[in-house]
């Protein structure tokens, strides 16, 4: 199965109500229609895309330890994933996906970062829930997401639904703002230019990582 499936699936349980969500029409409701707002905000298409150049970011990872970006690009193309945090099943499935091809996109050349708003014990609880060989790195207040142009801020409806739900994002971000990334996959050249971006406004929507390895050979070969 391709991620997507994987996710469609899941999502047609969620959405079902089935055990064990067991999650009410009215909540569904709710995000879709949230969903459905920022799609028509146009936000993601204010993100950076394919030929812009990349900010660059030192951030630390789940261990406290600094990540530059500018070192791993010495190195090779660089895979960098946006995604919500530990809570987001769907996060995690694409976690999950990304490391199961990890040997492929490092045999084509390339590291690979995750980047989410959450605190280093959610981060490290991410890395081991899913097994992950890869970093993933802290973004506080989503300052980097803010960068790359994917940073928003939850409705007011959307907040109290999550608090309902017992879903902390202050708690879980060390940050007041109830503010998210936007789900968004990039690969960067090693001179910091994005050849390869995917931003979805949709959480439930999530590329397959084969279909960026065409992007990374080509970084990697100096033909981007």
């Amino acid at each position: 199965m391709s991620l997507q499936e994987k996710l469609d699936a899941f999502k047609a349980d969620f959405q079902a109500g089935k055990p064990p969500y067991n999650v009410p029409p009215s909540v569904i409701e709710t995000m879709r229609r949230a969903t459905a707002e920022l799609i028509a905000s146009g936000a993601a298409q204010k993100a950076l895309k394919a030929g812009d150049k990349a900010p660059a970011f030192t951030l630390n990872d789940a261990n406290g330890k600094p990540v530059s970006s500018a070192d791993l690009l010495r190195q090779g193309p660089l895979v960098v994933t946006f995604y919500r945090g530990v809570w987001c099943p769907y996060c995690n499935m694409e976690l999950q996906a990304l490391q199961a091809a990890l040997p492929e996109i490092r045999g084509a050349g390339a590291n690979v970062v995750a980047i989410s708003p959450q605190l280093a014990a959610n981060s490290r609880k991410s890395a081991r829930q899913n097994e992950l060989e890869f970093p993933i790195l802290s973004d506080v207040q989503n300052d980097v997401a803010a960068a790359f142009g994917l940073r928003f801020e939850l409705q007011d409806y959307l907040v109290e639904l999550y608090k309902s739900l017992k879903n902390d994002l202050p708690a879980f971000n060390g940050d007041p703002s109830w503010t998210l990334p936007m789900p968004a996959r990039y690969v960067i050249a090693q001179d910091g230019t994005i050849v390869y971006a995917e931003v979805n406004p949709d959480y439930t929507h999530r590329p397959d990582p084969s279909e960026m390895l065409p992007a990374i050979r080509k970084a990697a070969a100096g033909t981007n």
